[in-house]
């Protein structure tokens, strides 16, 4: 008899890589996400492929780099043609369950013009089976609030985190066991219970620590404001044009704290208090993983289950003067991973290897022992949980942003460029971050000597080799890893033969 596979992957929102205490955080507590990192691995130089939030996922859920799906903003359609995680998983015989949100645009030229999922680009993953599913209406959440006897309610969903009390620091109106992550944690502890005996898939999308940052009662009060590491590098527009363009267009502060507040600044202490809220959310999170992982054990299925937890992407948190993650900072890509397979529990082990979102999903097929689809980028983790890179692993994390606005044409219009040059692509190396842009001058870091990113040294004579070599190597891992569906496959007498190559990225 086979034994029984189980995933359980979690994907929370905007949660940055050092927000975790078993990455050393100063302050942040996450005792139930350290305990899991214990008994599984911890990968400490994890990155996101792309940035907003369905760009990163659409990354994530079908292994491939943005230039390869080009799903490239929130709202842009996922080409059909894309196999993803979910699916593989099905075809593997597992139940595959959506808790949260996916944030996948559906691909138009197969759905009638009125189709409701053509007028909101928070679509669901195909070949998901939703448990619960919360786009930004909140509308699940909404009514499970109305049914414990809050009311009324506010109509649009960033009103649901302003302070109770009037304050930015004050808690959410809702009670702890009430709130928007303790009712997506119980959907998912009703599945798991229901479920015992079955192979399952389930992707649980935790919205906190997404802003608006508004706890509830106590979690609100966890940290102190005055406790709170300062802002990483202050606001220097000259760095770059981007970096230009986006302190141009201001930081929604009024949103991020949950305050109808016009006038608020992005001082050392609205910066603290904005941390501190963060922070609260994180830790709440945290809590409510807790509780899944809790019945995994009560029910006996902690021994079959793989446990992912991940991120979409990062969190500026005000360092560079920015708020959230359309930028090409190091803080916005390096995100959490940890991940705890049940056949090997001893764990505790620590991976400094860089690896990526796309690699998820060749792990997880991997375990279920199926095989990895052409279109994949990336490549199996499970030799690095017992703490050995393979021969050859990449030495450089690739990830990228594109920042086009197809409707409102603001960046075109702000930067002179035309929307297909309204992007770029970073190398993150071991000593040098390369940042490649489309139409705009290029960046290059010392992130050994300079890892806030303040420095540009791209125009600096004496680091021409190394802006050189590093856009070289970028240019050999795009050709690398131009489409592969079927690149790797030949027609000939004997009829279809090939095998899928991995495509690794040269040594920098």
């Amino acid at each position: 008899m086979s034994r029984p596979r189980k995933i359980l992957f979690l994907a929370g929102d905007q949660w940055r890589a050092d927000a975790l205490g078993c990455m050393g955080h100063p302050v942040v507590e996450t005792p139930r996400l350290d305990r899991l990192a214990a008994e599984g691995t911890l990968f400490r130089r994890h990155y996101t492929q792309a940035t907003p939030c369905g760009p990163a996922r659409s990354c994530l859920m079908t292994g491939s780099y943005l230039m390869t799906n080009r799903a490239v903003r929130n709202g842009t359609p996922l080409d059909r043609r894309f196999t993803n995680l979910a699916l593989e998983a099905r075809r593997a015989g597992l139940l595959a369950y959506l808790y949260g949100y996916t944030d996948t645009s559906a691909d138009p030229r197969v759905r009638p013009a009125a189709d409701p999922e053509l007028h909101d680009y928070g679509g669901v993953l195909p070949g998901l089976e939703v448990g619960c599913r919360l786009d930004e209406d909140f509308r699940p959440w909404r009514a499970h609030l109305q049914a414990k006897g809050y009311g009324p309610l506010p109509d649009d969903h960033a009103d649901f985190f302003e302070p109770a009390d009037g304050t930015l620091g004050g808690p959410a109106f809702y009670r702890q066991e009430d709130s928007l992550t303790a009712f997506l944690a119980d959907r998912v502890i009703d599945c798991l219970r229901a479920n015992q005996g079955r192979d399952w898939f389930i992707y649980v999308s935790f919205w906190h620590p997404h802003p608006p940052l508004r706890a509830p009662a106590p979690w609100h009060a966890r940290y102190r404001p005055a406790d709170m590491p300062p802002a990483a590098a202050d606001p220097d527009p000259a760095l770059h044009p981007f970096q230009a363009y986006c302190l141009s267009k201001g930081q929604d502060l009024a949103y991020y704290l949950g305050s109808p507040a016009a006038d608020l600044s992005m001082d050392e202490g609205t910066i603290a208090r904005l941390r501190a809220n963060y922070y609260a959310l994180v830790s709440e999170t945290d809590h409510h993983i807790g509780r899944l992982l809790d019945v995994l054990e009560e029910t006996g299925q902690a021994e079959d289950t793989l446990i992912i937890n991940t991120v979409d992407h990062g969190e500026m948190l005000c360092d560079h003067g920015l708020l959230g993650k359309q930028t090409f900072f190091d803080p916005a890509f390096h995100i959490p991973l940890i991940i705890r397979d049940p056949r090997r529990r001893q764990g505790g082990s620590r991976v400094d290897a860089f690896t990526e979102a796309v690699d998820l999903m060749p792990t997880v097929l991997d375990w279920l022992d199926q095989t990895v689809p052409g279109q994949c980028d990336g490549h199996s983790l499970l030799p690095l949980l017992t703490g050995d890179a393979p021969e050859g692993w990449r030495r450089a994390a690739f990830f990228e942003h594109d920042f086009r606005e197809p409707l409102s044409q603001a960046p075109e219009r702000a930067l002179g460029l035309p929307s297909a040059a309204c992007n770029l692509a970073a190398l993150r190396g071991e000593r040098f971050k390369y940042v490649h842009f489309a139409g705009l001058e290029p960046l290059l870091f010392d992130m050994e000597a300079d890892p806030a990113e303040t420095r540009n040294l791209a125009q600096d004579p004496a680091y021409r080799e190394q802006r050189l070599e590093m856009a070289e190597a970028m240019l050999a891992l795009r050709q690398c890893h131009a489409e592969q569906s079927l690149a790797n496959l030949q027609i000939s007498q004997a009829g279809v033969g090939g095998a899928r190559q991995a495509a690794g990225l040269p040594a920098l």
